[in-house]
């Protein structure tokens, strides 16, 4: 994909600015500009199976929370985990996250995955509109949070520094979720692996963004760690 300027988009990470200060390059991804690489796509893509951090805070993603939302979701074709803090992933390649018993978030895939959450909140006004919709509300995750991608193998021990929460495979299955604090802020972990690679979605709040990312950087460089972009994910798929 051609490169773009970030200027031209309206929309905009949280952290665009530690991205463009990394010499990230950036192509566009619907109305808004992701980072595609940052100056070396192949050393990237290596690192990537080994501790890559992805910013994919301009993907779309979505939440539903209140009495009745997670029927709701059901009956709009998506499948919710039986308990909570457990995330399954959908046919069209999103993700679901059951955060409680009547909160989900939903992970729109890396492309092509827009026009469906879209549809869910047209939907979900729509009912309320003609008084058939749920109690509670939509939530607008791509607002309110920031979402980055971990990737590799050594991530368990690299947020063991930031984090309580044992992360290692064998303790923290796939599709596992924590609702949890690293460096000091709240954050939600899921684990959701790409093929055979460990890898994991970590949202939060957006205000807490650039201090979490410089914060997760550091951490990540006792290991060799590095930011990645979009075509190091598209190569691990």
């Amino acid at each position: 994909m051609a490169e773009v300027k970030l200027a031209d988009y309206p929309r905009r990470s949280f952290v665009h600015r530690k991205l463009e200060a990394a010499g990230a390059s950036f192509v566009a991804l619907g109305d808004a500009a992701i980072a595609a690489d940052f100056g070396d796509p192949a050393a990237e893509a290596a690192m990537a199976s080994q501790l890559g951090l992805a910013d994919l805070s301009v993907v779309a993603r979505c939440g539903f929370k209140g009495a009745g939302a997670a029927d709701w979701l059901a009956g709009q074709g998506r499948r919710l985990p039986e308990e909570s803090n457990r995330a399954l992933r959908q046919e069209d390649g999103s993700l679901v996250a059951r955060l409680s018993p009547g909160e989900a978030l939903i992970l729109a895939p890396l492309e092509r995955g827009e026009a469906g959450l879209a549809a869910l909140d047209e939907a979900w006004l729509a009912g309320r509109e003609a008084g058939q919709g749920p109690q509670g509300y939509p939530l607008p995750r791509r607002d309110s949070h920031a979402w980055f991608r971990l990737t590799g193998e050594k991530w368990p021990g690299t947020l063991a520094k930031l984090c309580a929460v044992d992360l290692r495979p064998a303790k923290f299955p796939d599709g596992a979720v924590a609702q949890t604090v690293a460096a000091r802020v709240g954050v939600i972990l899921i684990r959701d692996d790409i093929a055979d690679l460990l890898a994991f979605h970590l949202l939060v709040d957006s205000a807490s963004a650039a201090y979490l990312w410089d914060c997760l950087l550091d951490a990540m460089a006792e290991f060799g760690g590095r930011p990645v972009g979009l075509s190091a994910l598209k190569s691990l798929a």
